[in-house]
């Protein structure tokens, strides 16, 4: 069977208009590039003629509302594309406020040579901050193996391989030493917010990632005790927190010990990153 392409991509955008998208003609021709294994940008000739059974397996996945960057299993974040599996959660770009923050709370870059990324997931935040900082080594933490090979694998394609290294376990129960720079995008969604989510996210991304307890601040509870000892002395940890959350994550770190150094907005205007310090005498 053929069809042409401006056809395909007509019957495509019809789909995924009625699955409830909301750039159906867009997200059609990123699909067909990804089919056809052309660049993002490349050129598409509706003229031509074409087996759509690949397109159309990957229209099926998308039109039930599978994230796209799990179909392609690519994400841009930051100034690095990382490959992403279900393992893990998908880089955002509300994310790349913690890397603004980071650069900002450490301005010489230079001085920076030990990071921390507790939760690190396919390896976006402590990837894209080696990028940044030029003699810095990182450690990454998850508690799925299957995403800290995912960012293991992302490190050695960014030929960052040599500067960083993954390992599993619950926070930062089993670390030891001090940190320059501590990164952090725990689960903060609250429990019962997660079936109203997004279908993209609440079906398909990993529930573990996502779910912050009953009041969205678990995650919080367990981590902000240990980053008193994992801190150098001027150091700097950037945590990740959920729209309106601010308030009660600076009153659990003010009882940690720790003083409220930033607050840094995503893109959108919403607080995403809180710079922590130790608290000095």
């Amino acid at each position: 069977m053929s069809e042409r392409i401006g056809a395909a991509l007509r019957r495509a955008g019809a789909t995924l208009a009625a699955a409830g998208l909301e750039a159906p003609e867009r997200e059609a021709r990123l699909l067909l590039r990804h089919a056809l294994g052309l660049a993002p940008g490349g050129r598409i000739d509706p003229a031509a003629v074409f087996d759509p059974a690949r397109f159309d397996a990957l229209l099926a996945r998308r039109a039930a509302r599978e994230p796209m960057a799990y179909i392609t299993g690519r994400q841009g974040f930051w100034s690095i594309d990382l490959a992403v599996t279900p393992a893990a959660l998908i880089p955002r770009a509300d994310s790349e406020a913690l890397i603004t923050a980071a650069l900002a709370a450490l301005p010489e870059r230079v001085r920076v040579s030990r990071m921390l990324d507790l939760g690190a997931g396919a390896g976006a935040l402590l990837l894209a901050a080696l990028s940044e900082f030029p003699r810095a080594w990182g450690l990454g933490v998850d508690r799925s193996p299957a995403a800290a090979a995912l960012a293991a694998a992302n490190a050695r394609a960014l030929g960052l391989a040599g500067r960083a290294a993954f390992v599993c376990a619950d926070w930062a129960a089993p670390i030891a030493g001090r940190f320059d720079l501590v990164l952090c995008n725990p689960p903060y969604v609250r429990r019962g917010d997660i079936p109203a989510l997004m279908p993209e996210v609440a079906r398909f991304e990993p529930r573990a990632a996502l779910d912050g307890g009953v009041d969205g601040l678990d995650a919080y509870r367990a981590l902000l005790p240990d980053l008193g000892r994992l801190l150098a002395p001027a150091g700097a940890a950037v945590i990740e927190l959920g729209q309106g959350q601010a308030e009660s994550l600076a009153g659990l770190a003010h009882a940690m010990g720790l003083c409220i150094a930033g607050l840094h907005d995503d893109l959108g205007g919403i607080a995403r990153a809180m710079v922590l310090r130790r608290r000095t005498a």
